[in-house]
């Protein structure tokens, strides 16, 4: 039995909320994977904050159609298609998937689409290899950072210039003091 139209508006609705969530959406032929395959790629996507989809293309064209930010998935709509939509870890989902997809052998990669761009397999791949949120604000810490204590260690740096100075001029006095009367000597 087919779904009703009132199931089908179900569907679309939920999928076109899953869309304005996510920031990454991959499409994939899942052709020859097991419900227990599929099932394994969904608790592998699952700690990163990723979901796989699976429904007809008709029903996705209809949830993407005028959304400018997914319409370019529409290239990638052919054949027996999962979605993968991708909410906050774009890294760890995508290296989730490849490591699913280099066990199980048997789903291959369409495309995927983010901001409103078709990606290619290599895109993604490059996308996942830039470093995470928590590792840029790391970085940007440790700039900040250094750049603090090199401020502080030259601040500090005045005051202890001048104290050596003072310190050092009644040496300097000394050595004067001996050095005028050594020519004092030598001239009387």
């Amino acid at each position: 039995m087919g779904r009703t139209r009132e199931n089908k508006a179900t569907v679309i609705a939920d999928l076109k909320e899953l869309l304005s969530e996510a920031q990454l959406g991959m499409v994939i032929d899942y052709q020859g994977l097991s419900v227990a395959e599929i099932s394994e790629l969904r608790n592998r996507l699952r700690p990163s904050g990723a979901i796989c989809k699976v429904t007809k293309n008709t029903l996705m064209e209809q949830a993407i159609t005028g959304d400018e930010a997914w319409e370019p998935m529409t290239n990638f709509l052919n054949g027996s298609s999962a979605f993968v939509l991708v909410k906050d870890d774009v890294g760890s989902a995508v290296r989730a998937y490849q490591s699913f997809k280099k066990d199980t052998k048997k789903t291959e990669f369409r495309g995927g689409v983010m901001q409103g761009q078709a990606l290619n397999e290599d895109q993604v791949k490059a996308i996942a290899d830039l470093p995470s949120k928590e590792e840029l604000i790391g970085q940007v810490a440790g700039a900040i950072n250094s750049i603090a204590t090199k401020l502080a260690v030259g601040v500090n740096e005045v005051p202890t210039s001048i104290g050596r100075g003072i310190n050092d001029i009644p040496n300097s006095l000394g050595r004067v003091m001996a050095a005028m009367a050594a020519r004092e000597e030598g001239n009387g």
